[in-house]
């Protein structure tokens, strides 16, 4: 027992030095290179919206569909997406690389979770060092070919293609977001 009561005093003294070490609660002063110190005025992302139905995702997927028919590429996956980042609607080129089912999907996914284009990602990434937190961001994927798909100012949903190079994938994403109109 009179061991027990040592080791609980002697913990409880470690516990004190702890608590009022100044070393350990000091602040981390700001870095002026690093452009994340910087607070924005404002911050207004895009609403979401009631999610993007079949019909509109089929006329997305096939605004997509036209364009890469159009420049005769081959191998392409376009994945739309609701809100959520959930699966509404997938289709395929015949020559399409098995890899690039799920990153078409992944693409979309980000672009609609984010509420941003997944090129933004990718740039913030080729800053440097100051952005290198970005891969432990939760599912996200850094590479252009996703959009959100706006409908009145609110995210409805977004489309995801892969297949291509990175500005062949957004090419025929960006033509998937026109296809809204």
């Amino acid at each position: 027992m009179r061991r027990l009561t040592t080791m609980m005093g002697m913990a409880g003294v470690f516990c004190a030095v702890l608590m009022t070490s100044t070393g350990a609660m000091a602040q981390v002063p700001p870095d002026p290179n690093n452009p994340n110190e910087a607070v924005p005025a404002e911050m207004n992302p895009p609403a979401y919206g009631e999610p993007i139905d079949i019909a509109t995702a089929k006329k997305v997927a096939a605004a997509a569909v036209t364009e890469l028919t159009k420049r005769n590429w081959h191998g392409m996956c376009i994945s739309v997406v609701d809100p959520h980042g959930d699966l509404v609607y997938f289709e395929r080129d015949d020559n399409c690389q098995f890899a690039s089912i799920s990153i078409s999907q992944h693409k979309a996914r980000t672009a609609a979770r984010y509420r941003r284009p997944t090129v933004v990602f990718e740039r913030l990434l080729g800053k440097g060092t100051f952005f290198a937190y970005l891969p432990t961001l939760d599912d996200v994927i850094m590479s252009r070919g996703g959009n959100p798909l706006i409908v009145s100012g609110k995210v409805i949903g977004a489309i995801g293609v892969s297949g291509g190079t990175g500005s062949q994938d957004d090419t025929i994403s960006q033509a998937g977001v026109a296809g809204l109109k």
